[in-house]
């Protein structure tokens, strides 16, 4: 193997191509992604950076030097448009500034440039990663913001520093770091759920109840178990209000979108490999012959759990990264000598003065149990059982537990070994 293809300049990408480097590939390197700045942090844009506790330059993930010592071949400002995986060559398109995707203003651009060149490799790693949900019928809207890129934070931070009333369509993850945050600024926020209790699919209905009283006991407005109906514009343009399902209206100068994101592999199609919410991959990572998938785009069956999964976690993207350019560098080839990516993924969220960190994979069918702390103090840790198995655990504010508890994950700990644990 002479050359290979990252195709997505974030952080699977990078850790890809760093991974490459240090394990000796001496080769040519094209590294491909769609914006112009050196691969950046995520985590921050909605927690410090947006809250100006960081300065921009402080989240990246490498310094120029570091950079420029991996020897890439940039193509960068530009989108991958299509894939021939037979000859694995990559068509590029120019990002111009009428990228749908990147546009958060919802102000008219100039059309994208097109195609402009091919890259060709012998081995590739898709990385493209994924993109957030926008609420249809907020298009021409100003002041509706998603939140993915550096571009989109520096944006919204411009208009918290104004002072706005602030409505959170979603209570994920996101949604709910973006409304913590708000609220450290002192800003009126509104967040608005569908379901009932906020991440009940995920954490189940106990804990999601943890979550929402956490937001509320920090002045969130929180709108449980009704849908957006219409977002409200006024003679400027701009968002004046959210109107909701049941018939109740909100009145935001800003509304920022949080409902999930898309994996980006529409350019894929035709390509011969399978898409399903996401690029599906072997246990290996191996898409296809000579191609590997990492990150928010890649889908595989991780043994450990007996699960088909895609994780959108910042921890995934890097062993993911690390894992799917060792892929090819041990053959990138059906029965070639590789090691079954397993990981026990894991995840943190800072809301408040909360750390809540989730290991391995919670669910709300199986069983619940709270091993350390109390729910009523914030503080507590809670695992999660699936078929008589240890899968998951959820803490606040209770780190060395969490970590305690994935080790056991790791091992493979029944239900019963973990309460036998927790009882000292």
């Amino acid at each position: 193997m002479q050359s290979v293809a990252i195709v997505g300049g974030s952080l699977a990408g990078l850790r890809a191509a760093e991974t490459l480097r240090s394990d000796g590939f001496k080769g040519t390197i094209h590294f491909i992604g769609e914006e112009t700045r050196l691969p950046y942090d995520r985590p921050p844009l909605s927690k410090e950076v947006l809250g100006g506790k960081m300065e921009v330059a402080d989240a990246g993930l490498i310094s120029q030097e570091a950079f420029d010592a991996l020897r890439l071949e940039l193509h960068l400002g530009k989108r991958a448009a299509g894939l021939d995986a037979e000859r694995k060559a990559v068509k590029l398109e120019k990002v111009g500034t009428g990228d749908a995707r990147a546009d958060n203003s919802n102000a008219g651009r100039d059309e994208a440039e097109g195609a402009t060149e091919e890259v060709a490799a012998d081995g590739i790693v898709i990385a493209t990663g994924a993109r957030p949900r926008k609420l249809p019928g907020t298009e021409g809207i100003g002041g509706v913001y998603t939140l993915r890129t550096m571009e989109d934070c520096l944006a919204l931070k411009a208009e918290f520093e104004a002072r706005p009333k602030v409505a959170v369509i979603g209570a994920g993850f996101i949604g709910a770091e973006v409304a913590a945050t708000a609220r450290g600024l002192g800003l009126d926020t509104t967040v608005v759920e569908m379901l009932a209790t906020p991440l009940a699919r995920v954490l189940g209905d106990t804990m999601g109840q943890v979550m929402a009283d956490l937001h509320r006991e920090n002045g969130v407005d929180l709108r449980l178990g009704v849908g957006v109906n219409d977002v409200v514009a006024g003679d400027d343009g701009r968002v004046a209000g959210v109107e909701l399902s049941d018939g109740a209206s909100i009145a935001a100068d800003v509304v920022v979108v949080g409902i999930g994101v898309v994996p980006n592999t529409e350019w894929l199609e035709g390509s011969g490999l399978e898409i399903d919410n996401g690029v599906v991959c072997d246990e290996t990572l191996l898409a296809a012959p000579g191609i590997t998938a990492a990150g928010d785009a890649a889908r595989w069956h991780n043994r450990r759990f007996g699960e088909t999964m895609r994780v959108e976690h910042w921890d995934n993207a890097i062993e993911q990264g690390i894992a799917a350019a060792r892929r090819l560098l041990a053959g990138g080839w059906e029965g070639s000598e590789a090691v079954p990516f397993t990981p026990v993924p894991w995840f943190w969220s800072d809301q408040y003065d909360r750390k809540i960190q989730l290991a391995g994979r919670s669910s709300p069918d199986g069983k619940v149990e709270v091993v350390a702390g109390s729910l009523e103090e914030r503080r507590f840790a809670a695992i999660y059982e699936r078929e008589g198995k240890l899968v998951g655990v959820l803490g606040m504010n209770r780190p060395r537990h969490v970590m305690q508890y994935r080790q056991l994950i790791v091992d493979g700990a029944s239900w019963e070994e973990a309460l036998e644990f927790a009882q000292g």
